[in-house]
Order: C-alpha cells, then structure tokens, then sequence
C-alpha cells in the first residue's frame, strides 16, 4: 500500500483519486474510485477507500466530499471471485476489514454526497448508505442482491438499509434481491434526488459548494449529532442536541453568522473566506 498524504497533496493510488478543489470549489474533495468495468469492490480497493477516509478526516482544509465512481457506474458490488476460495473462516476475517473500510467513509467528520450513475448494487449500496447525501441520475439501479448467492449483506446492508427505510422495506430488499431503478429508489428515500445524466455532476459540485460555503464547527456538529442520535434514546438524543447547540456559542461563527444576518440577510457569509473555527 502506497503511503497516503493530506488530500491537499492530490494523490493516485490504483484505484482511488483523492483531490481538493480551489476556487469555487475550495474545500471540496473528490474522492474517486475506478476498477473498471464495473467498479468491483475488491480488497485493494477497499484498502484505499479506508486510508483515503482517514486522510479525509485529519485534513482541515476539506469542508466537504464528493465519492463517485464515475459517470457509467457507482459501483456493481463485491469482486464475487474472491468469495470462491472462502470458508467460513476467512469469510469472518474477511468481513472486518470490508466494514471497517465502509465504517471509515461513514465516519468522515464532514457532509459525504455520493455521485451515483448505473449500477449501486450489494456492496455498491452498502457503500452508497455510508453517505450522507445520495444525488443519483435516471440511469441509477440500487439493490442487495446477496441474497442470490445465499448469502445476506456484509458490509452494513442490513444495518444501515434498515436505519434508511426501515425494517419492513428493508426486509423486502433483502429477502427478494430485486433491483431498484431511479424513480423507486427516490420514493424509497434510498437517494435524495434524481437528475438528468448530463446534469448530473453540475447538480452535485453546486451541492457541494453550498455546503463548502458553511460554517464547519455547525456543519460537523450537525453530523456527529444526528449520525450519534440515532444509536440512543429520544431523551439522551436530546440532550446530545443541546450540549453540541450551546457549545456553538462559544466560538465566533455564530456571531459572524449573526452579524451578516443584520448587514446582508441569512446565509449571505461564505465561512471559507476568513476560514473558521474545528
């Protein structure tokens, strides 16, 4: 494995393109995976997922994350030849290190939007679900389709599905395998919107700016916030909400944010101009 740097050192590695934008796009991180034909999730490439989300999460510059896997494909699965010499065994040692790459993507302290052409399927939804914001084209078909090899998802499809759509509908995904086409997967809430392919990385990359444009200390907080109050009770989610709402307060965003809300009108202030506060 290469030695992974800062994403403000763009990196290649086999299968994974790590960059930061400039400009416009200042604070916004491409992270792009490509095993071509069809983004098969094998080993390697998880590998490199893993390591980039780490070097994500260390890089203060990045305000924001696109994950694609380009304009044919997100990603069709798991590389289904690497099953054929498992037992169950190496399958139980296999899987550890196939969540902790995905748990890594989950785990990036800033918003994660998924860019999502064709297939998404089995470990490409898995995938897919780690992000916070799913922006797909028409051509989008998602599905665990595990089921099929008689085996059930192992890289948080039954976890993380159930925690989006719930366990009725997931239960149904899972059980049946069925793929899912653009205009179902948007009813489902298994992706927030659903554009045009020609529109599509126009929609995402302004997506992507708007958020880069906010302050970092609320947008962090936001995330820790909701991805921790899902594991808890109402009541201690609650109290998890109020401690991160006043602790704002005791950094200069907010007045910031308040003073352009009188001078300009809300949302006017671009935090990346004087950068702001961790």
């Amino acid at each position: 494995m290469a030695q992974w740097r800062l994403v403000t050192e763009p990196f290649h590695g086999e299968f994974v393109r790590l960059t930061l934008g400039s400009g416009a796009d200042a604070g916004v991180a491409t992270l792009a995976f490509s095993r071509p034909p069809v983004n098969a999730l094998n080993r390697a490439l998880q590998e490199e997922l893993r390591h980039a989300s780490v070097a994500i999460a260390t890089d203060p510059k990045v305000r924001v994350v696109i994950l694609t896997g380009g304009d044919a494909v997100f990603a069709a699965g798991a590389d289904v030849r690497e099953f054929a010499a498992w037992d169950a065994h190496i399958a139980r040692d296999e899987s550890g290190p196939l969540q902790s790459a995905f748990d890594a993507v989950a785990a990036i302290p800033v918003p994660v939007i998924a860019q999502m052409s064709g297939y998404a399927l089995g470990g490409g939804m898995e995938l897919a679900m780690c992000a916070d914001i799913r922006i797909a084209d028409t051509t989008v078909v998602m599905g665990q389709p595990e089921i099929l090899l008689a085996l059930i998802p192992g890289a948080g499809g039954t976890q993380r599905l159930t925690r989006l759509v719930g366990p009725s509908r997931a239960k149904e995904l899972v059980f049946t395998g069925r793929h899912v086409a653009a205009p179902e997967a948007l009813a489902l809430g298994l992706v927030n919107e659903v554009v045009e392919p020609g529109d599509l990385g126009e929609r995402v990359t302004k997506t992507a700016q708007r958020l880069a444009r906010h302050s970092q200390s609320a947008l962090r907080a936001a995330k820790r916030t909701i991805d921790a109050g899902a594991d808890v009770t109402l009541r201690e989610g609650l109290h998890m909400e109020r401690t991160a709402f006043a602790a704002l307060f005791a950094g200069t965003d907010v007045l910031r944010a308040i003073q352009s809300f009188f001078d300009n009108g809300p949302g006017k202030v671009d935090f990346r101009e004087r950068g702001d506060e961790q």
